[in-house]
């Protein structure tokens, strides 16, 4: 699931996953719209923007971690603060990738910690 409130960033990040064999793409455009769509559809990874209308990044990461302890989390963000990259990693996400970073080491980042996520075909 993709979770930003920007839709070009949406639409690009799906681009980068379809590139990667990824195909059940789901879109949220805020942290509550995340929540919901976590509960009903409960994809295995959530690409999570930090500042977002709504319900800000961490917040949702610790509202996914009510719902499913072992939610696979990764942060795409511009915020490259590093309390920010520690408070993300304290709450469990798998991986860190800044927006600007180009498409080709994107997607590298990407289908790295993507092959770190173990599916789990029975969660829904």
């Amino acid at each position: 699931m993709i979770v930003d409130d920007e839709p070009h960033v949406r639409v690009y990040l799906r681009m980068l996953l379809k590139q990667l064999g990824i195909e059940q793409i789901w879109e949220a455009s805020d942290g509550l719209q995340a929540v919901e769509m976590f509960r009903i559809e409960h994809p295995e990874v959530v690409l999570l923007d930090i500042v977002m209308p709504g319900q800000l990044g961490p917040n949702v990461v610790d509202d996914l971690r009510r719902i499913d302890p072992d939610v696979s989390v990764i942060v795409v963000t511009s915020q490259i603060a590093i309390k920010t990259v520690e408070d993300m990693h304290s709450k469990g996400a798998i991986a860190y990738v800044l927006k600007h970073t180009p498409r080709d080491q994107m997607v590298k980042m990407l289908a790295e910690a993507l092959d770190g996520v173990d599916p789990a075909p029975n969660k829904k």
